[in-house]
C-alpha cells in the first residue's frame, strides 16, 4: 500500500448513527441545555436584548456553536439566560 492509499475493511459493516435535531426559541426565561448532545448552536435573536450562555454575554446576532468533536463525545450541560430576550437554539443529540 502507498502513501496515497488507505485501508477500508475497518470501516466496513459500520452502521451509521441516526441523530436528532432539536430546536427550540425561549423568550423571557433561563435554561439547561441538559449533558449529552453532539452539537449545540445558540443565536440571539431578539431586537434588542442581551441574553447570556454559561455567564457569558451573547449580545443581539451573536451566535455561538459548540461541537464535541470525536466520535462517542457529547457535551457538557450548558445554562443559559434569554431573560429580556429569544434565543434560537439547536441541539443534536
Amino acid at each position: 500500500m502507498n502513501e496515497n492509499q488507505f485501508q477500508t475493511s475497518s470501516l466496513r459493516n459500520v452502521a451509521g448513527v441516526k441523530r436528532t435535531a432539536t430546536v427550540i426559541r425561549p423568550l423571557n426565561i433561563s435554561g439547561i441545555i441538559p449533558a449529552g448532545k453532539t452539537s449545540v448552536s445558540i443565536a440571539n435573536v431578539h431586537a434588542s436584548g442581551s441574553g447570556s450562555v454559561n455567564g457569558v454575554t451573547l449580545k443581539v446576532t451573536e451566535t455561538l456553536n459548540f461541537d464535541a468533536g470525536g466520535i462517542g463525545n457529547t457535551l457538557n450541560a450548558i445554562n443559559y439566560n434569554a431573560t429580556g430576550s429569544e434565543f434560537l437554539i439547536i441541539t443534536i443529540e
